[in-house]
This record gives C-alpha cells, sequence and structure tokens, in this order.
C-alpha cells in the first residue's frame, strides 16, 4: 500500500506515447509506455528522439506498433509487479505477432537483465538508463534473431546534445534532466546501482533547451535530477575545478541562468536532498519572481537514529533547520515531502517522532509508503525487514490521516487570496471549467469563461478541499 496525496507523480501511472513523424520514415512505428518517476518519463521522451532520428514514428496505438519499449522504475516492489504484468500481456501479443520487437528500459531493465531475457523470456532487449543511443543496434541485433542487451553504466552520457521529443505536443509544462546517477548511498535505494555516479550536464545545453521549449509554447520547466542540490559543472565532488580553462556552475547559479530565459518561463526543480540544500538555493528562488516558492524535500522519517540507519546524511535537528532557513527567507514557500513508514527496526517511539515533525512542519502535502525492501540495496544487507505489516500499514494510515489534515489547513489559508495560475487544461471533471497550478504547486480550478491553455491568470480563491483549490478568474496576467 502507497499514498501520493496530491497525485503530481504517480510511481506507477503509465505515460502514451504520442505520434510524432519523423522526417526520414521507415515506415516503422514505436510505442513507449512510461512508468515511475519524472526522470522515466524525461528519458522516454530522448529515446523518442533517438528513435525517431533513425527513422521511427511513435504512435498511440500499440496494435501498430513494430517497436514497443517499456521504461521501467524499481524503486518499490508495486512498481515491477505491475511492469510484469504489461509484459506478460506483450509476451500474448508477440505470439500473434513474432516480428514484434519487445524491450525494457531503465532501472528495473538494469537489475533483472538476466531474468527478463533468459528466464522468464518476456523480452527480446534490454538497455539500461546509459544504453539508450545503443537502441537502434539492439533492435536490429533482435532482427537477427538475438537477444540483445546493454546495461552497462557511464561516468560521462548526460544524453546533453540529444532534444528530446515531447511527448505531451502542445503541453505547457516539460522536464529538462540536468543531471544523471545519484552518489547518496541511501539504505533502501536501489538508484545509486540502476543509474549510477552523478554527473551533470553542461549548463549551456540546459539554458538552449529551454530557449526552445519557451519557443515552441512552453511555459513551464522542472529541472530534474536525482538530487539537483549536487549539481556542480565542472566541479569535482570535493569542489575541485575540473578545467581552469572552463566556468564552474552550481544548482543556485544554473537556476538563476534559467530565470534569465524569460520572465514568461516559470521554473520548478526535483529532487532537493536536505544534506545539500543551501541558502544560495532560497536566496536565488527569492529573487525570481518565475522561480515557483514551492521545494520538494524528502524527510523519510523524523527519528534521527532511523535517519542514521537509512544513510541519509541529516538528523531531525538539520532537516529542521533547512526547514527554517525556507520559511525566514521563502515566506510564502509550499514544501512536499517523501515519508517512509516501517523502516528496519522502526519502533513506536521513532515512528511518533515523524508524527511530531509533520506536525511541526505542517508540510503542504506529500508522498507517503509502506518500507518495501528492495534487493542488493545496503539496508536488505546490513538490516532485517522487521516491522509487521500490519503495523506498516497501521502507521502509514496514520500519517495519510494527519497529512490530509494539514493539507486542508494549507488549503483553507488560501481562501480569499488571489494567486498567479498558469492554465494546464480543462478540469478532468468538467468541460466548463479549467485547471492549473500556483507557483506553490496546488492545483486550481476555475470557470472556463474565454481563458485557454498557457495563459497565466490571476484566480481569487473561493473555497477548497484538502487536494485543490476552487476560484473565480479576475484576470490575465
Amino acid at each position: 500500500m502507497e499514498y501520493n496525496q496530491n497525485k503530481v507523480i504517480d510511481e506507477d501511472r503509465q505515460g502514451d506515447a504520442v505520434e510524432v513523424q519523423s522526417n526520414n520514415t521507415t515506415g516503422k512505428k514505436l510505442y513507449v509506455e512510461s512508468y515511475g518517476c519524472q526522470m522515466n518519463f524525461s528519458d522516454s521522451e530522448v529515446v523518442a528522439s533517438i528513435m525517431t532520428n533513425e527513422g521511427y514514428s511513435t504512435t498511440r496505438n500499440i496494435e501498430e506498433a513494430d517497436v514497443v519499449l517499456i521504461n521501467t522504475c524499481s524503486i518499490r516492489d508495486n512498481a515491477e509487479q505491475r511492469v510484469r504484468n504489461r509484459l506478460t500481456e506483450f509476451k500474448h501479443r508477440k505470439e500473434q505477432n513474432p516480428d514484434l520487437v519487445v524491450g525494457i528500459l531503465g532501472c528495473m531493465a538494469e537489475r533483472l537483465k538476466k531474468s527478463l531475457l533468459e528466464e522468464e523470456k518476456l523480452v527480446d532487449l534490454v538497455a539500461g538508463p546509459d544504453a539508450y543511443r545503443d537502441l537502434p543496434n539492439l533492435v536490429e541485433e533482435v532482427g537477427t534473431g538475438q537477444r540483445a542487451v546493454n546495461v552497462l553504466l557511464s561516468r560521462d552520457e548526460t544524453y546533453a546534445d540529444i532534444s528530446p521529443v515531447r511527448l505531451d505536443q502542445g503541453g505547457i509544462s516539460a522536464f529538462v534532466t540536468i543531471m544523471r546517477g545519484c552518489d547518496n548511498m541511501c539504505s533502501f535505494c536501489v538508484v545509486p546501482f540502476t543509474r549510477g555516479r552523478e554527473r551533470s550536464r553542461d549548463p549551456h545545453t540546459i539554458i538552449e533547451e529551454c530557449r526552445d521549449l519557451l519557443s515552441k509554447g512552453y511555459r513551464e520547466v522542472t529541472l530534474l535530477g536525482q538530487n539537483v542540490d549536487s549539481y556542480r559543472w565542472n566541479l569535482t565532488s570535493k569542489g575541485e575545478v575540473k578545467d581552469a580553462n572552463q566556468p564552474t556552475t552550481n544548482f543556485a547559479q544554473l537556476m538563476e541562468m534559467v530565470a534569465l530565459v524569460s520572465p514568461e518561463l516559470r521554473i520548478r526543480f526535483s529532487t532537493s536532498h536536505p544534506k545539500d540544500m543551501t541558502d544560495d538555493v532560497l536566496e536565488i528562488m527569492a529573487k525570481y519572481e518565475n522561480i515557483c516558492p514551492y521545494i520538494h524535500l524528502p524527510v523519510q522519517s523524523g527519528n534521527s537514529a532511523v535517519l542514521e540507519r537509512m544513510n541519509r546524511g541529516y538528523s531531525r535537528e538539520w532537516y529542521l533547520d533547512r526547514i527554517a532557513s525556507i520559511h525566514r527567507l521563502i515566506p510564502n514557500c509550499a514544501i512536499s515531502t517523501d515519508i517512509i513508514t516501517g523502516f528496519c527496526g522502526e519502533t513506536d517511539e521513532e515512528h511518533a517522532e515523524t508524527i511530531s515533525l509533520m506536525e511541526q512542519v505542517q508540510f503542504d502535502f506529500a508522498y507517503m509508503f509502506k518500507y518495501s525492501e528492495r534487493p542488493k540495496t545496503l539496508a536488505e544487507r546490513r538490516f532485517e525487514d522487521d516491522v509487521p505489516e500490519e503495523v506498516k500499514a497501521k502507521r502509514l494510515n496514520e500519517i495519510i490521516e494527519l497529512q490530509l489534515k494539514h493539507s486542508r489547513l494549507s488549503n483553507d489559508k488560501q481562501i480569499g487570496k488571489t494567486v498567479k495560475v498558469l492554465v494546464e487544461g480543462t478540469s478532468k471533471r468538467s468541460e466548463e471549467h479549467l485547471c492549473g497550478r500556483n507557483g506553490q504547486n496546488a492545483m486550481v480550478v476555475f470557470p472556463r469563461e474565454n481563458y485557454v491553455k498557457g495563459q497565466y491568470v490571476f484566480v481569487k480563491i473561493t473555497s477548497c478541499t484538502s487536494a485543490t483549490l476552487r476560484g473565480e478568474a479576475v484576470s490575465i496576467c
């Protein structure tokens, strides 16, 4: 069981491909399906670009696909099981069409390559997160009757020179990957083993991508990295300059560079790590109106001993100091978090400290999960997964209930205020209403009138639920 309180990111959501025609089509079509984090959806756009340059066009209709690629997540067991079920469906489809090529990409591909290829025979090819440039060769290899695999990790690959094919044509918000991999060895996490070491992308390619997005009608970018605060261009992990002839750039400087692309381009970022978030990042956020006052700052636990077992690199006191700095420098900043209940050895008293931290901070929203042991992690090797499932479920329900209360309190405070909203499209519940997010990442619903997707609109908030603000548009920004 898991709970995603505001449903911005669903770790198991399915991403549809959009039809994108290549300039030199082979007549072959690619279907891409994505699961997991924002990084996976961004990677799928890189994959689509690589395959489009090889003459493929992408399709929403799996029935007409020649190649099916599934971009996967290994962060929790539930995510893997849903992908396995999907691959079983494709296996049956392949029985009807033996020429269909089925491949698996991403974190699950890296972790389960042998099982998926040889033992279960669910796929024809496997490509890890750093091997997407090799996909055309892998597909060709499958065509010769071989099963193809490339899961080599790289210390250099950032795909900086590839212009992603946006799978939401006509969209107004886009992901821009600024770095890949992770050097944090959180004991519960598989990412360092599936995505490799941290490496940052050339800032000039990031700026050019953002300019290109703006020219194509996008009005919001989310800068992505496993830990954006550790972004360092031309710097080692120790802060030493790699090339004296090149400028150095940290995350605060990069964010300022992106903010200066245009005041019409709104900037978000994900994800921050509490041990690396410095005041210079917060000061840049406060300086620019188009940098959204919203920070996702995963705490995972409110108890220092649990955080030490998780190898998070900070204490409860450190985390609360970062929260205090955010409130001091950006008083209107919304804060969301991740919380894991039932981690190895967690006692009732340690769980109670998570509850007390939630009461103290009062997060605007949160992503909350039961601990799910993942193979090959440090936690699997060092600790026993000894908290009973029924205890995990009880604790999870407790934090969910508390977070719903805090989210409602946060939204109640917005009633009567006028907020700036970027219109994303039609509300899911009514064709007569539009929806979009304010800078604090809260969803706002208001009557359609004559407003259109991509406009910034001032909306006066008149009511709310724990997840949504409702109001009346008062003017175009």
